[in-house]
């Protein structure tokens, strides 16, 4: 159970303990770095993970740490209203979660990351291989790289600066490599039913070294827009769904810009659209001589920090209901919404948690610079954590959020060195410090 209470190290105890950390992950770069390859050289794909699993639970016991490995189960997690996943049964995709323990007195802390990658895409569009990990000028390439290999790097070298410099915590760390975040997050939802929580949790997406107290969920959706059929030659006897779609994805497009238009957050200053409605996919018709009878439209809804999924689901609703107003043809022939296949929860921590007070204070330390504090324009899975965990999650991490998901992805190897050398730091300050040992 999480401890609250707020024991701060005593860093006067140990005044080159930052130089020494330093110094320590200067000198575990090139390990650093081969582990990163090591995992992009695993294309872990869903269903896919075992092997990188297995890869992580390996360093987290030769780091000394409790780990627990496990398969979820899908037809428990089915239950759930948060369950959301392409497949029901997750054989050959386990979560790993190791646990330093601390001395106590200290506030624990929740480290995730996710192993899982999305496909890679056409080869011929990547430079290198998508699975090799290849290092020029700086740069690690492959798929995951950036998303989120990279920050899982950064986690397991500021946990192995706690343990090479033989450093006793008062507080607990929890490390979560989960799978499924890219369908939803089935793998940290399982965790968390399995009774992983803690004060805080810090989640090392591709942030560019920005933080994110706050991050926009999202939802899938279909929407089927009715016609009349007709002779292509006559089609003024009919009535085209594909015109009247024209009609829907206006008024959807009305309903994207009265939502922005609520968020006043400075959080999204620098972001043209807080919280997207996308239309990703359009289908309709099935003879050129024949007036179409339907169209499909499929998209993704962005959902407010704040606000919970089933809101933005009762505020479309209502306004497709408005769509007769636009056009009367939709009295008698509403279009059907459906509600589909992905969907991320969205979470937001006060920018003034003490989490985020000690994070920014190490960043400063180490980068002699303010840090950039912005609410994600994605989905994560710290809206789990912090809505149904109660475990307030921030979002920071090395990697390019511009290259997530596409060829030729990459990480500058030097922003896994410095997250790691922040989170080292953040962990010695959050948890408290107790002492060295020998």
């Amino acid at each position: 159970m999480p401890n609250h209470k707020a024991d701060q190290p005593g860093m006067a105890e140990l005044p080159e303990l930052s130089g020494r950390i330093r110094e320590w992950i200067t000198l575990h770069r090139d390990a650093g770095t081969a582990l990163l390859q090591q995992m992009v050289r695993i294309p872990s794909t869903q269903g896919n993970e075992k092997e990188v699993q297995l890869l992580v639970a390996d360093q987290l016991s030769k780091l000394g740490l409790t780990v627990d490995i496990w398969e979820p189960d899908g037809e428990h997690l089915a239950d759930h209203p948060y369950f959301c996943s392409p497949r029901s049964f997750f054989a050959g995709s386990p979560n790993v979660v190791g646990v330093l323990k601390g001395a106590g007195g200290g506030r624990s802390i929740l480290l995730n990351g996710h192993v899982d990658v999305v496909p890679e895409g056409q080869r011929n569009q990547w430079e290198h291989d998508p699975y090799s990990g290849e290092v020029v000028n700086g740069k690690l390439y492959g798929r995951g790289s950036t998303d989120m290999k990279g920050g899982n790097t950064a986690l397991l070298l500021a946990l192995g600066v706690i343990q090479g410099l033989g450093l006793k915590l008062k507080g607990d760390v929890i490390f979560q490599s989960v799978v499924e975040e890219e369908s939803g997050g089935a793998g940290t939802l399982a965790a968390i039913l399995r009774g992983y929580r803690a004060d805080a949790a810090l989640i090392p997406e591709p942030t560019n070294l920005r933080i994110f107290p706050k991050q926009q969920g999202s939802m899938w959706f279909r929407i089927e827009v009715k016609g009349r059929s007709a002779h292509g030659g006559t089609r003024y006897e009919g009535v085209s769904a594909i015109e009247k779609s024209l009609v829907v994805i206006q008024h959807i497009q009305e309903l994207e810009k009265g939502r922005n238009a609520r968020i006043k957050d400075p959080l999204y200053a620098n972001n043209p659209i807080p919280i997207p409605i996308n239309l990703g996919v359009i289908q309709g018709g099935n003879w050129p001589s024949s007036v179409p009878d339907t169209v499909k439209l499929e998209g993704r809804m962005g959902v407010a920090p704040e606000e919970k999924l089933e809101e933005a689901r009762e505020e479309m609703l209502r306004w497709m209901d408005r769509l007769k107003e636009a056009d009367p043809w939709f009295a008698k022939h509403p279009p059907d919404l459906a509600w589909f296949g992905a969907q991320w929860v969205p979470g937001s921590v006060n920018p003034g948690h003490p989490l985020m007070e000690v994070l920014m204070q190490q960043y400063r330390k180490v980068k002699q610079e303010e840090p950039v504090v912005e609410a994600s324009p994605w989905g994560t899975d710290g809206g789990l954590l912090t809505q149904l965990g109660e475990t307030p999650c921030l979002v920071f991490g090395p990697g390019i959020t511009q290259v997530a998901h596409y060829p030729n992805e990459h990480i500058v190897l030097e922003d896994v060195f410095v997250a790691a050398e922040i989170i080292a730091l953040t962990l010695i300050h959050w948890c408290g410090f107790d002492r060295m040992e020998a």
